[in-house]
């Protein structure tokens, strides 16, 4: 045996005394599984703060004994689990450079050992909470290229503490979101959407930290034109940005009354799917709802359910006054004219087309002129769209009235295969059309002098819209 050989031999046994001493064993594995064990309890982890223990685990991380990296890493993300004390020693004996210097001999490899990467960054994670100084330290230590490499790693139990980390950094350093947004920044974001989208996510912190960027700050359109470099892509969309848009679609209705929407998120979405609007040719009946695999029918679709869900804020109590004002700010940029225009040119539903054919009404459009629904659920998704903007505002109704779109909505209070849910959405548009405007319920009587509406795609569903006589105000009632 060689000098070199005695000294690693050796060299662990004199980094294991105080750990000894603490736990009251001699044994290497069953002092530190003892440790490991004390530091689970806020008694425990007070009591070994105490004994100064964290310098003895950081100096034995970087010793050459690769047989203890793991349970001492373990043991030093449970020490810095929410003890002040031993979070500030982390800091003081530069803990962030030697859990940094851990990942880049044992886990940023092209093959990373995903246990050693996932627990150095629950110790990371535990140290950001404990306030600014320590969440300062992490980042400027590894933003943002070590965040990069980090984020390319195809695990999510390593992106999930990632993700965590991040927001946590973020959200407590005033300033770091936008430096975070900048081009250095966004590649961070961007390679955890992708891998995300590659092996999914098993904590919250993946949509905590979307949330934060897309929704309650302004930079959800730099995050997605970041992304049209990211997955497969062509002229027009990305994967990447398809499946950001997914995700985002998922927060705004999971966290229906708890966000508050920026007008700019909302003209931000808006914008884009004029956009896919233009780009999606119409001309193939999706044969699925979303997604749907094409990222210009996802990033269609999904910009439209989430366009549905921020113009249904005003539809529940207690939302801010912001909140609101979104809902007015798209109506504003022809987000009703846009759908009405998309509802018109749609092949109507097989049952209205039906009807319509029997009764020889040219309205029908031949197959070759009308457009098709590109997945299921479209039609369903543009008619809900109105008829959130149309509830309790006077001059969406009219709109819709001068723009010849009530017949149009009535033809919508249909069942349809193709379109799950069409025909409650279609008789909760229309409620909200006629509600309060004389207007449109006369317009809505004047198709049937006699008392009655006899809408063909109405009374197949057992539906009819009744006119009050002496009021001639129109609602929608049973057959029966």
């Amino acid at each position: 045996m060689d000098d070199a050989s005695l000294v690693e031999l050796c060299q662990p046994h004199e980094l294991l005394e105080p750990l000894f001493s603490a736990s009251s064993s001699s044994s290497p594995p069953q002092s530190i599984e003892i440790l490991i064990e004390a530091a689970k309890t806020d008694d425990g982890r007070s009591d070994l703060a105490a004994k100064n223990i964290l310098p003895s685990v950081l100096n034995l991380i970087q010793s050459s004994a690769r047989k203890y990296l793991l349970p001492s890493l373990k043991l030093l993300r449970n020490l810095c689990a929410g003890e002040i004390l031993n979070q500030n020693s982390f800091i003081e004996c530069d803990g962030v450079g030697v859990v940094s210097a851990v990942l880049g001999s044992a886990g940023l490899l092209p093959d990373p050992d995903i246990g050693i990467v996932r627990m150095c960054l629950q110790v990371l994670a535990n140290v950001s909470l404990a306030g600014e100084k320590h969440q300062r330290a992490v980042w400027h230590r590894f933003f943002p290229n070590e965040f990069v490499a980090l984020a390319r790693v195809q695990n999510r139990d390593t992106c999930d503490p990632l993700c965590m980390i991040v927001y946590i950094c973020c959200d407590g350093c005033p300033g770091l979101v936008a430096e975070l947004c900048r081009d250095q920044g966004l590649v961070i974001l961007a390679e955890i959407v992708q891998t995300v989208s590659a092996v999914g996510f098993g904590e919250d912190w993946f949509k905590i930290l979307l949330s934060r960027i897309c929704i309650e700050e302004i930079y959800f359109g730099l995050l997605f034109s970041k992304l049209h470099q990211f997955g497969v892509r062509d002229e027009f969309f990305s994967s990447g940005q398809a499946f950001l848009l997914r995700c985002v679609s998922e927060i705004v209705n999971e966290q229906f009354n708890e966000v508050s929407v920026l007008n700019d998120f909302g003209l931000c979405v808006l914008g884009i799917f004029k956009r896919s609007v233009g780009f999606v040719d119409f001309v193939s009946r999706g044969k699925c709802g979303l997604p749907t695999g094409s990222a210009a029918i996802d990033i269609l679709g999904f910009s439209l359910t989430i366009l549905r869900d921020i113009c249904a804020r005003d539809n529940v109590g207690g939302i801010k006054d912001d909140a609101v004002d979104v809902v007015e700010t798209l109506i504003s940029d022809g987000l009703v004219e846009l759908l009405l225009c998309l509802l018109r040119d749609l092949e109507r539903p097989a049952i209205v087309r039906k009807a319509l054919i029997q009764s020889g009404n040219q309205e029908v459009k031949s197959s070759n002129s009308a457009k098709l629904c590109p997945y299921k659920g479209f039609r369903r998704d543009i008619v809900a769209v109105i008829g959130n903007c149309a509830y309790r505002r006077k001059h969406v109704q009219d709109e819709i009235r001068q723009k010849n779109g009530i017949l149009l909505m009535l033809q919508h209070c249909v069942t349809d295969e193709d379109n799950p849910f069409l025909r409650e959405w279609g008789i909760w548009s229309t409620r909200n059309i006629l509600e309060g405007n004389a207007e449109n319920q006369q317009v809505v009587a004047d198709l049937e002098l006699q008392g009655s509406v006899d809408v063909p795609e109405l009374a197949d569903v057992g539906l009819k819209v009744e006119v009050d006589q002496e009021s001639r105000r129109a609602k929608l009632v049973n057959v029966s």
